[in-house]
């Protein structure tokens, strides 16, 4: 059985072993016929082309893709090994005259390489293009639209081209090949003359594969703006809709050391009425990234990092940011964020942000935006944020931290509008009580001041005293306070000095380390003065304190201060300048119930000196000279 399955294969390849090698021979005669002939086309082509005719051949081939006049001063060189390659020096593609003369660029030099059968043929045709050192201008207009050329094909194929059934649509006769370019050393100037600015790209480098108008193109470009290097990595299926300011799908992202960024999606360089897709953003340094940019925020040094990646897509008059995650410094955020923009109004930014941590002053201070602070002249056609910007964006926060104060299950908004930035916090806790807080700033991007309220309340002070660190006898107890304070300045440059407002500060039950109110009687009566060290054996309880304060000019008046013990009253009046630490202040210690007034009399008393250590005075009493104030 098997010597028979060995007959069968040897009838089926004897055959083939009959006709390989008539094969093998026919296919070594046409490879060695087509080796000669690529020889001698090699051999031949310099005594068959011309140089002037190559050269005028892409003379054309730059007038007819620009619409411009190309002018080539050096002398073109011709190789034939390995491939067929032109390289022409000095070329200046302007405007014909009868234009206006205008001019696209210059290009030091352009290699190509180009079809010998068609050269042969009489006919010219050009591919893989290289650029050394070209130098472009161009202008975005009103629309936003690139003015790409004065009346060239590539003009004609972007005004041309279709939207059909999903795909981009271009009529053969606009078609035409491009195949790869390469730019080395450009440079590329664009004014754009909506917002009357101009942009310098030096060091351009580019590789860009385009092998039709009606294709495809991918292209990564590297460039150098203010010193910086960046990177653009751009592709789309529907280049000539991008170029023309229509809707097409792309693909970009950009990177530098300063900025990383990304999109997919559907996207126009005219507007963003029809956007939509995937977008990351990433921040590694927002203060240096500002530098770079001429700009400058006030208080943004405590803003390290920011990041943002969020699917985008086109709304009514704006742009709905869904599954936004947001990253400021340490603290990630989810949300929704909209951009709404309608003729004639300001745009506005809404939404809501969750974080289950935050620092409180870096998410106010990047929405601080503004121009730098103490800026000797306005900058024409520019203007802060509150200007041209409102905000409304609700923030909800697990646990938040405003320098040493931490609070925990925070709600809070910032609105911007009207000239004015608010910023609430409708609810938190803190220090074991509860804590809303009102901040407002006003006039020209902050500039004209702000004012603070602030709510406490059941709070642990004791608690609060040792996180701040704060020295000097103080009341340690479960208490309440109320503040509002405004300054006329910057929030950014106001100083003690410039505060002025009004507290006012009440608790239960606490001690005052620090206080012996024993000691201190036993002081009194010694000494025509002491240092308040000299009664600090003990502590003085309370059962009740109550104090009221106003602020002005870089000091605090207190007015009749009470801090009721169980057995003796402690009230104190007087101005407290919080910039020197100095004191001025007015006091008495008596009996807390009147009918043990005999057994505690009266201590009438002057404090002065500085803090945490003043001196006491006390007051003589003459007659019946009344409770001192």
């Amino acid at each position: 059985m098997s010597t028979s399955r060995h007959r069968r294969w040897r009838r089926k390849i004897g055959p083939v072993s009959r006709w390989l090698p008539a094969f093998a021979r026919l296919s070594t005669v046409f490879l060695l016929i087509a080796l000669a002939l690529f020889v001698a086309l090699r051999v031949a082509a310099p005594y068959l082309i011309s140089t002037g005719f190559v050269r005028s051949g892409i003379e054309d081939v730059l007038s007819k893709w620009t619409g411009y006049h190309a002018e080539i001063k050096g002398s073109p060189v011709l190789e034939f090994w390995p491939t067929p390659r032109i390289t022409l020096n000095q070329i200046t593609i302007r405007q014909p005259r009868e234009s206006g003369d205008k001019l696209l660029g210059s290009i030091e030099s352009l290699s190509a390489d180009f079809s010998l059968i068609d050269a042969l043929r009489g006919r010219t045709s050009f591919h893989e293009f290289h650029l050394v050192r070209p130098n472009l201008a161009l202008t975005r207009d009103e629309k936003g639209l690139i003015d790409w050329s004065y009346a060239g094909l590539l003009a004609r194929a972007i005004s041309g081209v279709r939207y059909e059934n999903g795909a981009e649509v271009l009529d053969p006769d606009l078609d035409a090949e491009i195949g790869a370019v390469t730019i080395e050393d450009g440079t590329l100037v664009v004014t754009d003359i909506k917002s009357a600015k101009t942009y310098h790209f030096d060091s351009v480098t580019a590789d860009i594969a385009w092998p039709r108008l009606s294709g495809a193109i991918s292209a990564v470009i590297i460039a150098r703006i203010n010193g910086e290097d960046l990177k653009v990595d751009f592709a789309s299926r529907q280049p000539l809709l991008a170029f023309a300011g229509r809707n097409a799908e792309t693909r970009t992202s950009l990177t530098s050391n300063l900025l990383t960024a990304h999109f997919q999606g559907i996207a126009s360089i005219a507007s963003l009425s029809a956007l939509s897709g995937n977008a990351a953003v990433t921040i590694p340094d927002v203060p240096a990234l500002l530098t770079w940019s001429g700009k400058s925020i006030p208080g943004i040094a405590t803003l390290k990092s920011a990041s943002l990646e969020s699917d985008i897509m086109s709304s009514g008059n704006g742009l709905r940011f869904n599954n936004l995650s947001l990253s400021l410094n340490e603290a990630s955020a989810t949300g929704v964020m909209d951009l709404f923009t309608q003729p004639g109004k300001r745009p506005k930014i809404g939404g809501t942000l969750a974080f289950d941590q935050m620092n409180l002053k870096p998410f106010l201070d990047a929405f601080a935006l503004r121009l730098a602070a103490g800026e000797a002249e306005e900058v024409s056609g520019i203007s802060g944020p509150l200007r041209v910007l409102d905000v409304d964006v609700r923030v909800s926060a697990r646990r938040a931290q405003m320098g040493l104060f931490e609070l925990s299950d925070v709600g809070a908004s910032m609105i911007v509008a009207g000239g004015e930035a608010k910023f609430d916090i409708g609810d938190s806790q803190f220090e074991g009580g509860e804590m809303t807080a009102h901040l407002e700033a006003t006039q020209r991007d902050f500039d004209g001041g702000g004012k603070l309220q602030l709510s406490i309340r059941n709070a642990d002070f004791a608690a609060l005293a040792e996180r701040l660190q704060l020295k000097g006898p103080l009341p340690l107890a479960i208490g309440s306070l109320d503040l509002d304070l405004q300054s006329p300045k910057a929030i950014w440059t106001t100083g003690l000095a410039d505060v002025t407002g009004r507290l006012h500060f009440w608790t239960g039950e606490g001690t005052i380390p620090g206080i012996d109110a024993a000691a201190l009687r036993t002081q009194a009566a010694e000494k025509p003065f002491f240092p308040l060290s000299a009664a600090a054996g003990g502590a003085f309880t309370f059962n009740q304190l109550n104090l009221q304060a106003d602020f002005a000019n870089g000091s605090a008046e207190m007015h009749d201060a009470r801090i009721a013990g169980a057995t003796q009253t402690l009230t104190l009046s007087g101005v407290i300048t919080y910039q020197s630490n100095g004191l001025a202040l007015s006091g008495s210690l008596d009996a807390t119930d009147p009918a043990k007034a005999a057994e505690l009399p009266l201590l009438p008393f002057f404090i002065g000196g500085s803090w945490p250590n003043p001196v006491i005075s006390p007051v003589p009493l003459f007659g019946n000279t009344p409770q001192a104030q």
